[in-house]
């Protein structure tokens, strides 16, 4: 089986790993911006260039002729990749760009919500004029500014977190609305984040445990939002603050989506990624992505059973109905690595050493680093995942921590990820603001 992967971050670390851990056997080929060593140990052929460009990426499969390719980053998604590869008979792991709107544009999501009337979306307006800025006295609270497109996890400004006033949020959104045309203005919710991702065939759906990022770069959730620091998910596949009805609902919701596109004649094949937030009367959605998490793929591949393989397949044929996806009962904590200076000024072009991991205790997934005839560098971004894999959050949290802390290099990570006392922290936020008791 051959299969082209897109893509040379720690996600798509995490899908090589997968694939190739298929008992039919795959023959991996990659098209990468850089020479991730994770992929270059599992695949048969590797390349890089730009994962955005539909024409490269098309080159290289006439080159390969994979059986089918699969999209890991959202870039390659919007740029219409998946559009280009069908036209030469090879089919995607991935929506097409028309479908990936439901990341690259959260207007077309939010009407998307309002016309179905899926009512999971916090108050909100597309603002695409300067006379709608005028008056946000409708949100009754706080605001939250998100430019309309692509931001890699960095654009959205909160209020309270990264500006002040009402006055310094409209200014930001004007920025946005300059750059992009538009702009979402939105109440802020208060409670607690989490990921419920999805494979679907475009009419079936195959829910993967919860997973809760932490996107904030210092302990104790401070500083600047990143792509992601760490993720956690529990045995049970759901998270210490979360309750049944949580979760059920955030399934429901993803169901609901796809079913929506399906009834606007557009087929979402892949995966669908609701990043939601529990709050004091249920939950609500933030935003959708259209592809695996980064960091909440390391997270649930690691553990998954399944022949990945199949499910991949079932995605591409339509008979996602027919196919299993079980995922092993163990906790997981990923804790990334990051360049000293990340994000805003990371340091580049600097060595990196894992040597003394050891990496029978846990899984090493390579990031933003790049393999060369003298080591490992770093390329400015999260450099590499480190996940512990046990039968509770305490035990992964502490195999995480120990391995973590032997990667020698200009490096920083967050110690509080999965942590009891960040965790307890998070359950006696939300018991307060639901004014009962989560099991």
């Amino acid at each position: 089986m051959k299969i082209l992967l897109i893509g040379s971050g720690a996600r798509e670390h995490a899908i090589g790993e997968a694939l190739t851990r298929s008992p039919q056997g795959a023959d991996l080929f990659v098209f990468g911006s850089s020479r991730n060593p994770g992929l270059l140990k599992l695949s048969s052929g590797y390349e890089t260039g730009k994962t955005d460009d539909p024409s490269a990426v098309v080159s290289y499969a006439q080159r390969v002729k994979p059986d089918f390719a699969i999209v890991g980053p959202e870039a390659p998604l919007a740029a219409g990749v998946v559009d280009a590869l069908q036209t030469i008979g090879v089919f995607s792991v991935g929506p097409t760009k028309m479908a990936a709107q439901l990341e690259s544009s959260k207007s077309f999501t939010r009407k998307l919500l309002v016309e179905a009337g899926i009512e999971v979306y916090p108050k909100f307006k597309v603002v695409s004029d300067l006379s709608d800025l005028s008056d946000v006295s409708w949100l009754n609270g706080e605001m939250v500014v998100k430019p309309d497109g692509l931001t890699g996890g960095k654009g959205v400004k909160v209020q309270g977190d990264h500006f002040q006033t009402a006055e310094e949020g409209i200014a930001y959104a004007k920025e946005c609305l300059d750059k992009d045309g538009s702009v979402l203005i939105e109440e802020k919710l208060i409670g607690q984040e989490f990921s419920l991702m999805s494979f679907t065939d475009g009419a079936h759906l195959l829910h993967m445990p919860s997973v809760q990022d932490n996107k904030r770069l210092l302990e104790g959730d401070r500083g600047p939002n990143t792509g992601g620091m760490g993720s956690v998910s529990d045995a049970d596949h759901s998270l210490p603050f979360l309750t049944e009805n949580d979760i059920h609902i955030a399934q429901e919701t993803n169901e609901r989506v796809i079913h929506a596109l399906k009834k606007k004649g557009i087929e979402y094949r892949g995966i669908i990624y609701g990043n939601y937030i529990a709050v004091r009367d249920g939950i609500k959605l933030i935003e959708y992505n259209a592809r695996l998490g980064d960091p909440e793929a390391m997270n649930v591949l690691s553990i998954l059973e399944s022949d990945f393989v199949e499910i991949c397949q079932g995605i591409i044929n339509g008979n996602l109905n027919d196919v299993k996806a079980a995922f092993s009962h163990k906790a997981t904590v990923c804790k990334y690595v990051v360049p000293e200076g990340y994000p805003d000024k990371p340091v580049k072009d600097v060595k990196i050493d894992v040597s003394a991991v050891n990496q029978n205790k846990v899984k090493l997934y390579f990031a933003s680093v790049d393999e060369r005839n003298d080591g490992l560098y770093m390329t400015g971004s999260r450099a590499i995942g480190v996940v512990g894999i046990a039968d509770t959050l305490a035990e992964a949290e502490r195999l995480a921590e120990i391995e973590i802390q032997k990667i020698q290099g200009p490096v920083v990570h967050r110690t509080d990820i999965g942590t009891h006392a960040l965790l307890n922290k998070r359950i006696e936020m939300l018991k307060i603001i639901r004014h009962s008791s989560i099991k």
